[in-house]
């Protein structure tokens, strides 16, 4: 009898390890845990973690895709690791890892266009994954040290990058070029001429993609940066020099450096409305939070001993920030700009997504 008792709690135990902790909602807030290697999925109405999946070594950035049912984490080791890792969000487990061959040290990510584009750091490229095919079809070099943070704009005809030790950003542009001409072949069919095409294998002089790079200089460990809603600012943060440049997009220029004494800079976020911008410090204990058309102090809101990423809510309402040292993520009332609650979702919390399904 108690053997017959004693299997029948095993098998109970067993079944009871395959049961995931909750579904995950709708839309779902996405935390990484660089010391669990973990990422954690939270319902942002309750707060409450509903589940975790293995990341894949040292995880520093996380995107969802357009659809939230899929979620990408860069494993970055320094510069020293060549995979992003795919997870279903819907089942909670780890999928095949993209693998990126030479392309070592991938950080930043954006989902944009059906594709996911990322850095790779120690091969100083920016560079785009095709889930159709499941296969990189574009690669772009910077020719700058660290290249480390991407956006992409929506129109998929410009980009920007971080350049954290050349103290860069580099603004990268899809224009037409003239083909090779006589004495040149045409472009062979089916070789990538950048996103959203392929070369043509036209008449020689044929027009082509070309991407065109303007390297802007800005402060010293240029990392966190955004851009504005009407597309029109870059606003960047220098972790050593405590500065913020605000870069005009039109005519490619530094047009204003603010003394915002940020130091240790980590990430910066603009508001949906264009409004305010949001720095965190991997130094310091505070949030601060700016008013985008004065350029001037709105606040310093106290989250803990220091921060990583942030989120902002897609309406507005709240910032998620990362307070990496203190092992939880803190939530910002937007309207208040007070800390009104605290989400624990592993430790060393960095890279947050926001993923909704559709």
């Amino acid at each position: 009898m108690r053997t017959r008792l004693g299997l029948v709690l095993i098998l109970c135990l067993g079944c009871a390890g395959l049961v995931k902790a909750a579904e995950t909602p709708g839309t779902a807030l996405l935390v990484l845990a660089k010391s669990d290697q973990a990422l954690f999925i939270v319902d942002p109405a309750s707060l409450t973690v509903v589940g975790q999946v293995p990341s894949g070594p040292d995880p520093h950035e996380v995107i969802a895709s357009a659809d939230g049912k899929l979620a990408y984490i860069s494993n970055y080791g320094g510069g020293s690791l060549n995979t992003i890792t795919v997870v279903d969000l819907m089942n909670q487990k780890a999928l095949p890892t993209i693998d990126l061959g030479p392309l070592r040290g991938p950080h930043g990510l954006a989902f944009v266009g059906e594709k996911l584009w990322f850095t790779a750091e120690g091969a100083k490229v920016v560079g785009s994954y095709d889930p159709a095919t499941k296969k990189i079809d574009w690669v772009l070099g910077t020719g700058q040290d660290r290249t480390h943070m991407i956006y992409v704009f929506p129109g998929l005809n410009r980009m920007v990058t971080s350049n954290v030790s050349s103290a860069t950003m580099t603004l990268i542009e899809k224009g037409n070029a003239p083909g090779r001409g006589r004495g040149g072949p045409p472009t062979p069919p089916g070789i990538p001429n950048g996103p959203g095409g392929t070369g043509g294998g036209g008449p020689m002089g044929a027009t082509q993609t070309n991407w065109m790079e303007t390297v802007i200089p800005v402060g010293n460990g240029a990392e966190g940066f955004d851009v504005s809603p009407d597309g029109k600012e870059i606003w960047v943060a220098n972790a050593q020099d405590g500065t913020i440049s605000i870069i005009d997009v039109a005519s490619k220029k530094v047009v204003q450096t603010l003394d915002a004494n940020v130091r240790g800079a980590n990430r910066l976020k603009i508001t949906p409305d264009g409004k305010l911008v949001l720095v965190s410090s991997l130094g310091g204990p505070e949030l601060a939070v700016l008013n985008a058309a004065t350029r001037k102090d709105v606040k310093r809101v106290k989250i803990g001993r220091g921060a990583a990423g942030i989120l902002v809510q897609p309406d507005g309402v709240r910032a998620f920030v990362a307070c990496t040292p203190d092992d939880y993520v803190a939530v910002i009332d937007l309207k208040s700009l007070e800390m009104t609650g605290k989400i624990a979702a592993g430790k060393q919390p960095d890279g947050l997504a926001w993923a909704v399904r559709k």
